[in-house]
């Protein structure tokens, strides 16, 4: 489980195509500091299994499955990544209930400079508008961030300077795809109202209790 308070702003060494698969080395001096074999590291938001590490990076294999859903399979050697480590229990939720599993790629379709901030609006892909709300949370590339806009299909965040120097989100132009993760509880609530699934016990007690 993770925050979405990424770490450390990370780089791509190499990239291994093992066919159905591929090989990542990723230099991270920080989230491998206490790392070793079997841990989880989230890359831009998706959570990867630690295979070997090694001055200061670490090796992970990427399954097929993860290269569809997800934006690392356009990740090459230079590319840079944010990183963050698995919160440890009984430490502070500095963002919100991250899984490292990613939901959806959307695009990058505008940036709006402000004095101190930027406005970036982010395409949704279909079927997971309904779960970003205004003033909710969702994870973009494994930064968490707060939804300013909700639309149909695109929403907008808000970021701080610091967002926008110690992430990849201060460098991606429109066009650029970005990992999407939505609010895990909203997946769960919809799924005890029993949408699409028929009327559940669970799902009734649910809607008394919100009554």
């Amino acid at each position: 489980m993770f925050t979405g308070i990424v770490e450390e702003l990370g780089e791509v060494a190499a990239v291994e195509n093992l066919g159905d698969s591929s090989r990542f080395t990723l230099r991270g001096p920080l989230v491998t500091e206490d790392a070793k074999h079997g841990d989880s590291i989230a890359v831009n938001g998706v959570c990867l299994t630690v295979v070997d590490t090694r001055d200061g990076t670490f090796t992970a294999d990427v399954m097929a499955e993860t290269l569809h859903r997800s934006s690392l399979g356009a990740l090459a050697a230079g590319s840079r990544v944010n990183l963050e480590r698995p919160m440890a229990l009984g430490g502070r939720l500095g963002g919100h209930l991250v899984q490292g599993h990613v939901d959806g790629t959307g695009t990058i379709v505008a940036r709006t400079p402000g004095e101190h901030w930027e406005i970036v609006g982010i395409s949704l892909p279909a079927g997971l508008a309904r779960y970003v709300v205004e003033k909710g949370s969702i994870t973009v590339d494994g930064v968490s961030l707060t939804v300013v806009e909700a639309a149909d299909d695109h929403f907008t965040v808000s970021l701080i300077p610091t967002t926008l120097a110690l992430t990849t989100l201060g460098t991606k132009q429109p066009g650029d795809p970005v990992n999407l993760e939505v609010d895990v509880l909203a997946k769960y609530v919809e799924r005890l109202l029993g949408q699409g699934q028929g009327t559940t016990a669970a799902a009734v007690a649910v809607e008394e209790s919100l009554r």
